[in-house]
């Protein structure tokens, strides 16, 4: 199993609430899934009456997709996986060799997921940046922790670690956000690494590409100095692609059986025939990705000797006659001294006679 630590990319397949409040459909999301490669499944757990009001109105996609009329709280409440179906997934996820993530947006789920569902990590979403109880619990939970940032400016997201930073090392509970961020210097980002990922995020279903700023995965990468990722919710395989080549560690990409399907998720979620292409892609890049490097890859080094060239005499060259542009060539096979000697060797006599193509020696 890949880790977001490692070299590899992990790529998450994030059914969310695509499963429109079906186990049996939730099922076949981890099954198909599994089949196309991902690393993991993520799943959303959440308790209605602890997330929204009961007036809230839905985002602009969500209405888009369903019922215009409904309230965020009536549509979340349709979504809700019980805890049976917690474990349900979970269940399956090990048969298939997936790992089951959810994603908790509130307190409760969040002990829930840890306590009972012994999640290896969490991840938050973008609308969480500022909700710093989660923050402070997801950092004292001991899990690694997974953040998207849509939305956020650079200094939100900093606030943020910052929390994070006080969940995980602050012996008591901070009394001011100064208080975390006078605790976030050098030496915890250090500690944070391996722990904590940033998710680059543009909040938008679909996105368009012009929104999507990938650049700032470098940013958040020399910011902080911890692990990257993109969390996409463009459409297609491209922008995570992209993505893995500017240095994300981690993909995420939103995974539906059907994108006509009625929900708010499934018109910007890959098919599972297009989720296996996108994995293919991003673990082709990844691992064309290197360490950075420059020096020939062990099997190019068999091709030197063929691709580069020797100095050889261009005509016969009698021993002691001045050595230069009249009697030298650079030729293959690259064996005998190299070309780069050429301005060290004109002028200089030759140490014996040579032969036409007849390899320079000094």
């Amino acid at each position: 199993m890949n880790e977001a630590g490692d070299c590899d990319v992990f790529v998450i397949a994030e059914a969310g609430v695509n499963h429109n409040g079906s186990l049996a459909l939730a099922l076949e999301l981890v099954d198909a899934a599994a089949e196309a490669g991902a690393d993991a499944v993520k799943f959303q757990t959440f308790d209605a009456d602890a997330l929204v009001s009961r007036d809230a109105p839905k985002a602009e996609y969500q209405r888009r997709a369903g019922d215009a009329v409904e309230t965020q709280w009536e549509m979340l409440r349709r979504l809700e996986l019980t805890r049976g179906a917690h474990a349900a997934l979970h269940q399956r996820c090990a048969a298939l060799g997936i790992e089951f993530m959810s994603t908790p947006f509130d307190l409760g789920s969040l002990d829930f997921l840890v306590r009972e569902c012994n999640l290896r990590r969490i991840k938050l979403g973008s609308g969480e940046v500022t909700n710093a109880p989660l923050l402070f619990a997801a950092g004292r939970s001991g899990r690694p922790v997974i953040l998207s940032t849509g939305m956020s400016t650079l200094a939100e997201v900093e606030d943020a670690v910052a929390v994070l930073a006080a969940g995980a090392f602050a012996p008591t509970e901070p009394q001011s956000l100064a208080e975390c961020c006078r605790l976030l210097d050098a030496a915890a980002l250090r500690a944070l690494r391996g722990r904590v990922t940033l998710l680059h995020c543009t909040t938008d279903y679909p996105a368009a590409a012009e929104s999507l700023n990938l650049r700032a995965i470098s940013t958040l990468a020399a910011q902080f100095g911890l692990d990257v990722g993109l969390s996409d919710h463009s459409l297609g395989r491209d922008v995570a692609v992209a993505a893995v080549a500017l240095g994300a560690r981690v993909i995420e990409k939103h995974f539906t059986l059907d994108r006509t399907m009625e929900g708010p998720d499934h018109a910007a979620s890959l098919e599972p025939a297009e989720f296996a292409d996108l994995v293919r892609a991003v673990r082709t890049v990844g691992a064309s990705l290197g360490d950075g490097v420059k020096r020939p890859a062990p099997a190019e080094v068999k091709n030197t000797a063929v691709a580069r060239r020797s100095l050889v005499a261009a005509r016969p060259i009698a021993a002691g006659e001045p050595l230069g542009p009249a009697n030298l060539l650079a030729k293959r096979p690259g064996t005998g001294l190299s070309p780069m000697l050429y301005f060290d060797l004109c002028g200089t006599p030759a140490a014996r006679s040579f032969a036409v193509d007849e390899a320079i020696e000094r």
